[in-house]
This record gives C-alpha cells, structure tokens and sequence, in this order.
C-alpha cells in the first residue's frame, strides 16, 4: 500500500475523522514532519475561502492551520452544499461547478474521482505526508458502487485506513465489527486498525472488550481517546444544543434562527465563547424570547429561508424587537434579507423566482451565476473605525440606494465598501464572514449591540490552545509511534 498517506474513517457522522486528522496533523508538525490534510469529499454548509480565491470546506481549513500549512483547493477537491433535502450545489477544485440533484450527483461522481485521485497526488508530491478524512461511514453500502468519499479513494490511491468510532453514543462494538464486515475483502484488508473517540469511566472495564475485539477482527485497537470536557473547535457542519452559551442571566442576549440552509453558523462561535453574551439557537416551531440582539445567518437557499421566517413568525417578531430598541445584524444571506426583496432570474437556488425581503434597507439583491470568494481586510467604518479580516462567499449583487450607509470600508487593490447602517443604528448587515473571530472587531460589533467594557476572546488564540491541547491527548492516548510506523511516516 502507499506509504506516507493514512485514511481515518468513521463507522458514523460525526464519530470524530475531523478532530483526530486535525490532532494527527499537528502531532506531525510538531515533529518536524510537513503534512497536510485531505478530504476528498465534503457535504458541509460551513465553508471557507483559500487566498487563491477557492471554496473548501471548513473544516480542511481548521486542519490546515492544525498542520500549519496555507489551504488550498487541493485539500478538499469536492464540496458539496445543500439547497435542498435532494439538490446541492457542486464545487469542484474551489468554484461551484453546477447545481445537481442527488441521483444526478451519484452518477457524476465517477468522473470525479480522477480530480480527487490529482489532487492528493498533488499533495503528496509538496508535503512529506497526507492525512486524509472520510466522510460518513465506508458501510454506506446503498453509494458504495461510486464511492469517491472513502474506500473508493483509499482503493483507487491504494492508501492503507483505520477506523474511528464514537463510544459515547453507544454500540461501539457493533458499529466496528458491522462496519468491517459491510467491506469487501480487499477493503478489510487495508483496514489497520481502530480508534474508540470519547471514552468516559474506567477503562479497565472497557478492556476486556477490546481484547475480545482485537481477538475477533484480528486487528488493534490503537488506542482509546478520553472526552474532552469543555473542548471546543469549529464545527464541521452541524449544530450542536451544546454550543450555545453558558453566561449568566445579565448578560447580552442574543438569539440566531435555525434556518433550514443556514451556512457558517461557525461565524457566532466568538459569541457562545464571550462571558458577556448569552446565545441561543432557535429552532422551528418554537417561540421567539425576547432578546437584544437578533442576528439573521447565512443561507445557503436565501429566498426559501426568507419565506421560511415569515412562516415562523420572524417577521412580527423582528418588528416588535426594533419597536423596543433591539438590534438587528444581517449576515451574508441575513444580510441580503433585510432589503426590499431578493431575484434569482437564473434559479441558482432553487426554481426561478422572487422573493420580498424585510424592506429595512433601500436595496435589492439578484442572484448571478457567478460566486464571489474573497478574502478580506479593512475598517468597520460605519461604527468605530476598528480593524478586520474576514471572508465573502455569496452569488448575489446587492444594488443599494446612495442614501445607504456602509458598514465597512475594504483594503487594498479590491478596495470598496460592504454593508449597510440604518439612519437610526439600530439595524446593520454585511456580505462579511468571520467579523466576530477579530477581537477588535468583535468588540466593536458588541459596544453597538450593548456590551461595553469587556473584551472578546482571541478565537484564534483558542483554536491554538484547543489543537494542541487535543495532539497531547492523542499523543497520551494513542500508540502513535505503532501507528505511523505501519505507513511509513516518522
């Protein structure tokens, strides 16, 4: 097999392939070993912009930075987006390809596989090593036959794979032992071994499973990672209830609605980590509490989301908080929402059509064909003038009356302005991701929300401290040396 390649994959969503390439990824680093990620497929609303101007998923570019190495396109070849239960936008090397419903895709992945196999092939000719991520669970038998995702690409690459699974959700056992037996022959045979992920109690009553594990499969348990209490990194895709925050009662309120495509919910992990703000998801179907701030996410299908506040009774709400003085925040999508209505001519997402928007500003937004991906650097003139760096990725051109105030003012060569302010202030929206991550900036953004005199966490910082934090745990907790001995990496 391909030696300085190892494929974590996992018996479920969510069984822990993100974190564990990640803390592999900086174990190496830490050893001297240049090494990066790779995801050949990923189905994820959360996303993040290369320099270069390319669209990976957001969690290649949190790997990238636990191997301290720049993101490239190369990383995550294929993307998928969602717009729909059955439909979901295609990017292929960084820009978005073409809309796609399910069975088309499963078909078209066939074609993909070569771009996925140059990719990584690509990757290994820069670095010393690779670290790749499944996606899902390789028991998917129903895609099997197309797979580009997990063993298809370990079998066309030819890389050796071990399996992680989740004990905290229970079944651990069967999820391994029926998720190897689910694989052909071939398959089996570049299975190395496992990683239990979460394990909480004593292990000394754990270990005689493994041992009938081990004795069963004829393959290692390489380790067993404890939970981490408190740890924190950027979510892959899902929301997780625990995410929310935990400061007390007199601290700013902040409420998020749960739209069915909401996209880079990972934008307000700066305020679920602020001691001065109380977060809250809102989901469908519950009641609007009464908040300080309410903030509209992204989309990734903007006019459906947009009718889908109304449905839930947004509106009504929206208004009776700016009647009381609240403010509101519109961010990419959210953002796009608070003008006088939204056109897709061209049904980029979803079927043609239109669609009102709060009519708060005097804009309008038409959804073009092509995306913008940018990163970006500038001042957030339209409050106190603090510094940022952030991102843009949207289809949509929003065209605004000269009466409108911006909100930023953008750096260099691209310069240009982003956003709007309301004449009384109360209300603001930007195309921009990531504002909050700025501490300056986050700042900034709660003194005009109500939070004075406390200052933000370094998000950054954070995800340093959290990535490190989580190479010790795998250093403590796995056979490592064992592991990268049976791939070739030192």
């Amino acid at each position: 097999m391909l030696t300085n390649m190892l494929m974590v994959q996992g018996t479920t969503s969510d069984a822990g392939k993100s974190i564990l390439v990640a803390g592999l990824g900086r174990v190496l680093q830490r050893r001297g070993v240049h090494v990066a990620p790779f995801k050949p497929q990923n189905m994820a609303l959360n996303s993040a912009v290369t320099r270069g101007g390319g669209e990976i998923g957001r969690a290649q570019a949190l790997q990238a930075q636990a191997c301290k190495v720049e993101p490239s396109t190369d990383m995550n070849p294929v993307l998928i987006k969602p717009s729909s239960d059955t439909g979901a936008q295609i990017i292929v090397e960084g820009k978005a390809l073409s809309s796609m419903q399910a069975a088309e895709f499963h078909d078209f992945k066939t074609r993909l596989l070569p771009v996925v196999v140059r990719c990584a092939q690509r990757l290994l000719a820069d670095y010393d090593c690779v670290v790749v991520e499944g996606a899902g669970s390789p028991a998917e038998i129903n895609l099997r036959d197309k797979d580009i995702a997990n063993m298809g690409f370990a079998e066309a690459i030819d890389c050796p794979v071990i399996i992680v699974t989740d004990i905290d959700k229970g079944g651990v056992f069967a999820h391994l032992v029926g998720t190897l037996q689910l694989l052909s022959e071939s398959e089996q045979r570049r299975v190395l071994g496992f990683v239990i992920n979460k394990f909480r109690g004593d292990i000394e009553l754990l270990l005689p499973g493994i041992d009938w594990l081990e004795r069963y499969t004829k393959k290692p348990v390489f380790g067993v990672l404890p939970f981490l209490q408190g740890f924190y990194l950027d979510a892959e895709d899902a929301i997780d209830a625990q995410q929310e925050s935990c400061a007390d009662g007199n601290a700013l309120r902040v409420i998020v609605p749960v739209l069915p495509r909401i996209s880079n919910h990972t934008d307000f992990d700066p305020l679920r980590l602020h001691p001065g703000v109380n977060l809250e998801f809102i989901g469908p179907d519950r009641s609007i509490p009464a908040a300080d701030l309410i903030i509209l996410p992204g989309s990734k299908s903007v006019r459906q989301d947009r009718a889908w506040l109304r449905e839930q009774g947004w509106d009504k709400a929206i208004s009776k908080h700016l009647r009381y003085g609240g403010k509101l925040l519109g961010i990419c999508g959210g953002y796009q929402m608070l003008g006088m209505r939204i056109d897709d001519p061209l049904g980029i997402e979803g079927s043609a059509g239109q669609e009102n928007g709060l009519g708060l500003f005097a804009m309008h937004t038409e959804l073009r064909e092509h995306k913008q991906l940018r990163c970006v650097q500038g001042q957030i003139t339209g409050l106190d003038g603090a510094r940022f760096s952030a991102y843009e990725i949207h289809c949509g051109e929003t065209q605004f009356d000269e009466s409108v105030r911006p909100l930023v003012e953008v750096d260099g060569g691209i310069g240009g302005v982003d956003g709007a302010v309301s004449d009384d202030g109360q209300v603001i929206g930007t195309y921009l991701h990531g504002l909050f991550d700025e501490p300056t900036a986050c700042n900034a953004l709660l003194a005009w929300a109500g939070v004075d005199s406390m200052e933000s966490p370094d998000v950054n910082a954070l995800r340093e401290q959290q990535i490190n934090r989580l190479a010790d745990a795998l250093e403590q907790h796995l056979r490592i040396d064992e592991l990268l001995s049976r791939v070739g990496i030192q």
